[in-house]
């Protein structure tokens, strides 16, 4: 019988997830979907790999931050297929999976996305913040890392591509890259049945300035 890893991810657009083992891997991506298909989309995978769910033995799912209700039911979606102890939940927050797909180590990689006008989620040295661009070009400039994971706003966002060029800082888009690159995750995160979605709040960075 083949093991199979299950990596979901609703923090972004839409939803994403895979199955895993060794070298079998089918991905479903529907940048429009909601979380009423998380169901539909899974067994469309295991049909795929002619597998069924007893056959998944670990699941990994992002805990944010990102979509409010996309990580509410993709986060309980994934408890509930784990509730019965037969396979290990992973919960990895959004930034730390998207670390995954720099290819070099984590003390060299940052991740920056948009979180809202003027404001950005920024993974740097295993620290996650939310802040504002004008600390996020502070940091990346005092900063060693050598490539950043961005989405499509910070790609395009002219004062943190300047300061790429400037550190000569390598960008990746977080899209188009297959969901086994999180799998060394499951080495480094203990997993547990309790997660609880990270949205990491606007009033995160309000409660740092006071």
């Amino acid at each position: 019988m083949t093991n199979y890893d299950l990596i979901v991810d609703t923090s972004r657009k839409g939803i994403s997830m895979a199955l895993c083992a060794d070298s079998v891997y089918e991905e479903i991506v529907d940048p429009t979907g909601k979380g009423e298909i998380l169901s539909a989309s899974l067994d469309s995978l295991l049909a795929k790999v002619g597998a069924t769910l007893d056959d998944v033995k670990r699941v990994m799912v992002t805990v944010g931050p990102g979509s409010f209700s996309g990580l509410r039911t993709g986060v309980a979606f994934c408890q509930g297929l784990c509730f019965s102890g037969k396979r290990n939940l992973y919960g990895v927050t959004t930034l730390q999976a998207l670390a995954c797909f720099s290819g070099v180590a984590d003390n060299d990689t940052a991740v920056v996305i948009r979180a809202r006008n003027g404001f950005w989620y920024l993974r740097l040295n295993g620290v996650e913040r939310f802040i504002e661009t004008v600390d996020v070009v502070e940091r990346l400039k005092a900063s060693t890392v050598t490539t950043a994971v961005v989405d499509a706003a910070a790609f395009a966002d002219e004062t943190l591509t300047a300061v790429f060029k400037d550190k000569g800082i390598e960008t990746k888009l977080d899209t188009d890259k297959p969901l086994s690159m999180w799998s060394p995750l499951f080495k480094t995160v203990k997993p547990s049945l309790i997660q609880e979605a990270n949205y990491i709040q606007p009033s995160y960075f309000e409660k740092l300035k006071t």
